[in-house]
């Protein structure tokens, strides 16, 4: 099994090299991570270019849903993306906050920073900036986000649990997220659970749906709210490339399940404390 920084490392290369890339040519691969697959698939089939403040530039089509459609950004919001890329969440995110609000993209591929950052000034976006760093240790103080949003990421992140602490810690009491992401249902075979290069392409990386929600409420959140799920189908063109045939036919019909489902949670607002009234004697309160 590799480490977690192995990991890292892998999945650093791999968006650097996406991050030259346009979309078309990562439409063909299994999250824009591989070149692994000679059908057009792409592992997002959710269409962002009708959302507002979309920009096809930004847009390298690595997502596996569309969180911000689903975040309840409201304006003069402060909104962190994890997992940023070029910035395509960023910018329909600014949308909806407006030009009070503050968009914040934080990402841990240097060449995906650059790009981001030229595309917002291209834009002339001034409220929107890209911060180097990891998702296990946010480059952000505490209580600052009112929302957070992440597209196909934490999956490719070894130390969830840890990720989602940063993300509670974050956000500002009352604040929330949505997020995208991949799960299981089922346990997928060995060959593909430790292969580094389906790490990459968003799926080896992947945990237990119910493990995954369980996470999310062991951390505090509340309210948590299933948004959106669906089923991912991988190609049998990339499956052949770490099964056999009749491995394949085994996971085919063993039933396990690869979904991709959009998660709200809320932080628990601040509880103002009860000041009890002083009493003026002993029968009458102040009021």
């Amino acid at each position: 099994m590799e480490t977690n920084e192995k990991i890292k490392d892998l999945v650093k290369e791999k968006y650097s090299e996406i991050a030259v890339q346009d979309k078309l040519m990562n439409a063909a691969s299994c999250c824009g991570a591989t070149g692994c697959s000679g059908e057009v698939y792409n592992i997002m089939a959710d269409d962002y270019s009708k959302l507002e403040g979309y920009h096809a530039d930004a847009d390298l089509g690595l997502g596996c849903g569309l969180p911000t459609q689903f975040a309840k950004i409201a304006k003069g919001a402060v909104v962190i993306d994890l997992g940023s890329g070029a910035g395509n969440d960023c910018f329909v995110a600014r949308s909806q906050t407006g030009e009070t609000g503050k968009v914040i993209g934080i990402d841990m591929t240097p060449a995906m920073i650059s790009r981001a950052r030229m595309n917002a000034e291209k834009l002339g976006f001034h409220n929107v900036e890209f911060r180097l760093g990891e998702i296990e240790n946010l480059p952000v103080t505490s209580n600052v986000a009112d929302v957070i949003v992440s597209n196909c990421v934490l999956n490719l992140v070894p130390d969830k649990e840890k990720a989602f602490a940063e993300i509670f810690r974050v956000l500002k009491p009352g604040g929330h997220f949505s997020i995208s992401d991949i799960v299981l249902d089922g346990t997928l075979p060995e060959k593909i659970l430790h292969t580094a290069e389906m790490y990459a392409g968003c799926i080896s990386g992947a945990i237990q749906k119910e493990t995954y929600l369980n996470l999310i409420r062991a951390k505090g959140f509340e309210n948590i709210t299933l948004q959106k799920e669906k089923l991912i189908t991988i190609p049998d063109d990339i499956l052949s490339e770490y099964l056999s045939p009749d491995e394949m036919s085994t996971y085919k019909s063993s039933g396990i399940g690869i979904y991709s489902i959009t998660v709200y949670a809320e932080k628990k607002a601040a509880v103002k404390e009860k000041v009890e009234a002083a009493c003026c004697d002993k029968t009458v309160c102040c009021q």
